[in-house]
């Protein structure tokens, strides 16, 4: 009964799409119609515009022309045409549209697709001259009458037609008839038995003739759900109408009825129809949006010997789930493969290379990360048993003349994977990850000024069991405008909170294994700041990274009245134009459950404006998209906002519905973006955009004279927030940047960890040099072979594409290489000529006072014809491989730390940048590769210089190690800003506990030797206390030291002792550092602060003169050094009066805060 009027009404559309052709002419050009008789027997009335295409649609329908214009239309008009109130023809909108003659011509707004209405049209008719005498004009077939057949027969369908004239006869026939046969005869095996009704003819269902089922649907967020598919079994019943509603008569309210109810973007949900008696049941549905596919895990890469099998799975989620695999080796499709789960029996050497899947589903398809299976031969080494080359430097005092230089090669294994004892079984992850590590070690003794310097070097590499580790991420939640933290904030990550802020707004996060993309999500409980979704790098090796969350404050609300029209207008930068309105037409908003909301609404609407470009670093997500081949690809931003909509009265959240939004196309200064803008909102579980709709381009007035052009598009507020406005790029590339310790620039001092973040640059129109905004924000942790960041470029123009780079090691914002008095290309690390068509320049190029933290360039997209720009820094997009495989001579950019008065030596060589590389040793450092233990020890020093501590470390009371060195730690002391005599040093030292093998405990000698001459005046008296009690004692006769067995227990600032555990090295020495700064156990400060907390007190006198400083020795060193020529000492002593410090984004200068330079006497 209901779905009749639908077909019947398809079919005029498809009628009229087979005639519009003949019936509509565009210019004289075009053939008349085959009914006319003549050209000049027929004439075309004028124009009628009866309707506007508000509300549902656009009608200008015959009997309404007639009512207005009464005798202006004959009675029988013979053809229609149609155009827009701009002429232009019904035929070339793109519109659908229906026509008849005789009824007129109609478009409804539900029919062009999302977030576009009917254009305004305009209507003229063909009618015959007066005076001629024309055959009458038929009327259209009625619908061909019910076939009377019973089932099994065949009888004779009817239609008919009326002539339209009446004093001129119409010739043809009036009726006509059909053959039809009758229903099928029901089954007599029909097993369907009904407790209420009877079976209907195609037993599937029961049918109560005298019930009417009533229903609403609403989809998510509340809002109303027209035109969702009522079905039964797979059949369509009905569509809801505008307001949601459906009714459907002959259901049976049995409690066995199962409905689905489906609609597009939503999770389609099966109800049952109650048990009832009444005639009329009633039900409501609430819909969930559909979650599109997203990968939790990608398949892992591995290595085999031939002959073995290898198993490849991908771990692919959503709503609904995918239906189709597909499996790609070296981006070839491989056929007959189209479950989750990859097997490979048998393998040789054809197998090798990469494996990646894709899912496929009804709401799209996403594609996995692809892994590696290397194939080794049956006897083939599964690791290079020759180690790699690891420099590392020596104490100042241990200069080698083999050499000539401070450095020594100790070798080192790569952490990569490998073949180990593995069963049989087929596993997507292997049960015991197996890694290349150290398989010989052999001591050499070193020869240094006055003593011998034992070290271990690494002779053989074999595979082994990996070291396990932990991947965390730390860091604080700040205000962008001036850093206030979030306090006690949630953090959610899936929907779930894992964690919280501190009152300092930081935080520390394990990242879960396996986890391929870390989303997590900030929610300020005081409702300051903006919900912030942020998508975090982090060190999949282990360790930890640190991340600034930067967060937009949110907007005060303005108070705005439900059953008005209201346009809210986004803009941040003072004295501009607003990029962007957002329009709430009357009657908009909605309570959750669904009810219409009428009353006063509290609107805040925070607008992150990409003119402001202190504003990049607060960007949501990583601003990328799936495409429809299931590609991971990036957008380019025109500015996001972040919605709020609460009821006045009780501050219930509201959802909105048909919301208008306008970015004025005058600040797209990129014209080809025009025609691709979207409007795009977040998945705060998956952190990837996803679109919402399209804009289309509408001129529009703003008061009586100006006339802008506008992208307009519409949206539904619902349970998203985060709205994004947004173009896809595919000119990308990737820009190479690396790290390091120091101004050395040296393989060996390469510093891993270090987040590098890139702000792409909008050029203005033309392409000019001068960018006027941010369009997107990548941030990247640098690796044992650096970084490698996208970006936006351009072949054609260098200067079309522009980015600043930035580079923060926990907190400590690192320093590009100097731009300025001139480019030094062997410095920067980009050769010329390709450095100056990419116009490196250093933040302070124009201004000294500027910050040296940052440097900008032109993306110039390397050219393939051109030698030189074919080997870095920048590399097409899909060169990626290249990229991360570059070797240390390519071409890259640089960032370098500022070298601190610290030194630290380790017997067994351990870098605190890769967990990895931990060696299994009883003279370890660490000697538990997921505890790191960190131990400061406090020293105060009058003396009027600064002077040198150093630890000496080694084996106490366990009997593999007594009396072995466990390394050196040299440190200087920071003066005091407020005593010019007094400065105070928190000197490095190996905890006591357990070695590796967790049998035994070591109480480590430490002695604590400053430099020059020096006398210990006081020991801290509790700690004097616990070193008596806790036995054995460590000899005390040389008042030049002091010498202690280290304590076991964290014992705290009361003692002068720092004790920190950590899952990640730096983190924990970052801790303890700051607290014994701070002088209590619980604190931390950037400034020392030298009467508090201390555990030794040492007067130094003035040293000879014959006597370098530690660190003017390193520096000076040989002539013919070429490691450390690049270092000079006068930036060498103004760098590290902030280096010993806490790390942080804030100035560290904490001898002498107005940044003089402190002069030293050696």
């Amino acid at each position: 009964m209901f779905l009749r009027p639908r077909f019947l009404f398809l079919g005029i559309v498809a009628a009229f799409a087979a005639t519009a052709q003949g019936l509509w002419r565009r210019d004289p050009k075009d053939s008349g119609p085959a009914a006319y008789s003549s050209e000049e027997h027929y004439e075309w009335t004028t124009w009628f515009n009866v309707d506007h295409p508000g509300g549902r649609g656009d009608y200008e329908q015959l009997d309404a022309i007639r009512f207005y214009y009464r005798a202006r239309v004959c009675e029988t008009p013979r053809a229609i045409e149609a155009r827009t109130t701009n002429w232009v023809p019904a035929r070339e909108t793109g519109e659908t549209v229906h026509a008849d003659p005789t009824v007129g011509f109609w478009c409804l707004n539900e029919e062009q697709g999302p977030d576009r209405n009917c254009s305004n049209y305009a209507v003229r008719f063909l009618c015959a001259k007066e005076g001629v005498n024309l055959p009458g004009t038929w009327g259209p077939w009625s619908d061909w009458s019910a076939c009377p057949a019973l089932c099994g027969q065949v009888g004779v369908q009817l239609r008919h037609r009326t002539c339209q004239s009446r004093s001129t006869p119409c010739i043809g026939n009036k009726v006509e008839g059909k053959s039809c046969s009758g229903p099928q005869c029901p089954s007599t095996d029909c097993s369907l038995q009904c407790v209420m009704g009877k079976v209907n003819a195609d037993c599937d269902a029961c049918m109560c003739e005298q019930h009417i089922l009533l229903g609403a649907v609403r989809s998510a967020g509340g809002l109303t759900a027209e035109g969702a598919a009522i079905l039964r079994s797979g059949k369509l019943l009905t569509l809801t109408d505008h307001n949601g509603h459906f009714r459907i008569p002959g259901v049976c309210p049995d409690g066995n009825t199962t409905l689905t109810v489906s609609l597009q973007g939503h999770i389609s949900q099966n109800v049952v129809v109650p048990t009832s008696t009444e005639q009329t049941s009633v039900l409501s549905v609430q819909l969930k949006r559909s979650e599109m596919l997203h990968v939790v895990n990608s398949p892992m890469s591995k290595v085999r010997r031939e002959g073995q099998s290898a198993a490849f799975c991908c771990k692919v989620a959503g709503t609904p789930q995918p239906d189709k695999y597909q499996w790609f080796h070296n981006n070839s499709l491989m056929e007959k493969q189209s479950d989750s789960t990859l097997v490979l029996k048998d393998l040789h050497p054809d197998h090798a290379g990469e494996y990646s899947c894709r899912a496929v589903g009804p709401t799209g398809s996403i594609k996995t990360k692809p892994a590696t299976l290397r194939v080794l031969g049956r006897d083939e080494p599964s690791c290079n048993p020759k180690p790699e080359s690891n420099l590392i430097r020596l104490p100042h005092d241990c200069y080698q003349n083999s050499t000539d230089s401070f450095y020594i090669d100790v070798g080192k294994c790569p952490s990569s994977s490998c073949a180990g004892q593995l069963d049989n079984g087929i596993r997507c992850k292997d049960k015991v990850a197996y890694c290349c590590g150290v398989a010989k070690m052999e001591e050499r003794l070193l020869t240094c000024q006055g003593y011998q310097l034992p070290t271990m070097v690494v002779t053989e590499c074999g595979c082994q069991k990996c070291v396990d580790t932990k991947a965390i991420v730390h860091g604080r939640a700040i205000a962008t405008d001036n850093g206030e933290p979030m306090r006690f904030g949630h953090i959610f990550m899936n929907g779930v909170r894992i964690s919280r802020t501190g009152y300092k707004g930081t935080f520390s996060i394990q990242v879960p294994p396996d986890t391929e993309r870390l989303v997590l999500t900030f929610v300020d409980n005081m409702q300051k700041f903006v919900n912030t979704t942020k998508v975090l790098p982090f060190n999949i090796k282990g360790g930890a990274v640190y991340h600034e969350i930067k967060l937009l404050r949110k907007k005060a609300p303005v108070t705005i009245s439900s059953s008005e029209t209201n346009t809210l207008e986004l803009g941040e930068v003072e004295g501009q134009e607003t990029m962007v309105q957002i329009q709430i037409p009357p009657h908009s908003f909605y309570k959750e459950n669904g009810e219409v909301f009428t009353g006063n609404v509290n609107a805040s609407v925070t607008f992150l404006d990409p003119r402001d470009i202190s504003t990049a670093a607060a960007a949501q997500s990583d601003l990328n998209f799936v495409g429809s081949e299931g590609d991971t690809l990036p957008l380019r931003t025109y500015g996001m906002f972040s919605v709020d909509f609460r009821g006045e009265e009780n501050n219930e959240p509201l959802n909105a519905g048909e919301v208008k939004v306008f970015l004025d196309s005058a600040q797209v200064k990129m014209s080809e973006h025009l025609d691709s803008m979207k409007l795009w909102s977040l998945n705060p579980e998956t952190g990837l955009w996803e679109e919402e709709g399209s804009l289309q381009m509408e001129k529009k007035k703003r008061g009586k004279r100006e006339e802008r052009t506008f992208l307009i598009g519409n949206m539904e507020i619902r349970e998203r927030r985060l709205f994004n406005l947004d173009v896809p790029e595919n000119r990308r590339c990737y820009v190479k940047v690396r790290a390091f310790r120091g101004e050395r620039f040296s393989v060996a001092d390469q510093v891993e960890g270090v987040v590098v973040s890139l702000i792409n640059m909008e050029p203005t129109a033309g392409y000019s040099s001068n960018p006027r905004a941010w369009g997107r924000f990548d941030s990247v942790v640098t690796g044992p072979n650096g970084a490698c960041l996208p970006a936006f470029c351009d072949d054609r123009k260098p200067d079309a594409y522009s980015a600043y780079v930035m580079a923060n090691l926990g907190g400590e914002e690192l320093e590009a290489v100097p731009s300025a008095p001139k480019l030094n290309p062997n410095i920067i690390g980009v050769p010329q000529p390709y450095l100056s068509k990419l116009n490196y320049r250093r933040s302070d190029h124009e201004d000294p006072r500027v910050k040296k933290t940052a440097f900008s360039i032109n993306v110039a997209k390397p050219s393939p014809n051109t030698a030189e720009e074919g080997n870095g820094p920048v590399y097409a997009f899909e060169n990626l491989k290249e990229c991360e495989e570059a070797p240390f001579s390519a071409a890259h950019f640089r960032f370098s730390r500022v070298e601190g008065d610290r030194y630290d030596y380790n017997t067994v060589p351990f870098n605190e940048d890769d967990p990895m590389s931990w060696t299994e040793d009883y003279l370890s450092w660490w000697p538990k590769p997921l505890e790191y233990r960190a131990c400061y020890i406090k020293i105060k020093i009058t003396s009027p210089h600064e002077i040198n501590v150093r630890s000496r470390n080694m084996g106490g009371t366990h009997p593999k190690t007594v009396g072995q060195l466990y390394g050196l730690r040299d440190t200087r002391s920071i003066r005091d800003m407020d005593q010019p005599t007094i400065s105070a040093v928190c000197l490095e030292f190996k905890c006591s506990g357990m070695l590796y093998d967790q049998e035994r405990v070591d109480r480590t000698l430490v002695k604590v030797i400053p430099q020059g001459s020096c006398k210990r005046d006081h020991v801290n008296a509790m700690l004097q206390e616990y070193l008596v009690n806790h036995l054995p004692l460590a000899v005390n006769n040389d008042t030049n030291e002091f010498t202690m067995l280290a304590p076991l227990d964290p014992l705290g600032h009361n003692y002068g002792i720092y004790t920190v555990t950590d899952q990640d090295p730096r983190t924990a020495k970052e801790i303890a550092l700051g607290r014994c700064f701070d002088g209590t156990s619980d604190g931390t400060s950037r400034v020392m602060k030298s009467n508090e907390g201390v555990a030794l007190t040492f007067t130094c006198g003035d040293r000879e003169v014959t006597r370098q400083s530690v660190f003017q020795t390193m520096q000076q060193g040989s002539q013919g050094q070429t490691v450390t020529s690049v270092v000079r000492e006068g930036r060498q002593n103004r760098r590290r009066q902030r280096a010993n410090a806490p790390r942080s984004s804030r100035r560290r200068s904490t001898r002498n805060p107005e940044g003089k330079r402190v002069k030293t006497r050696s």
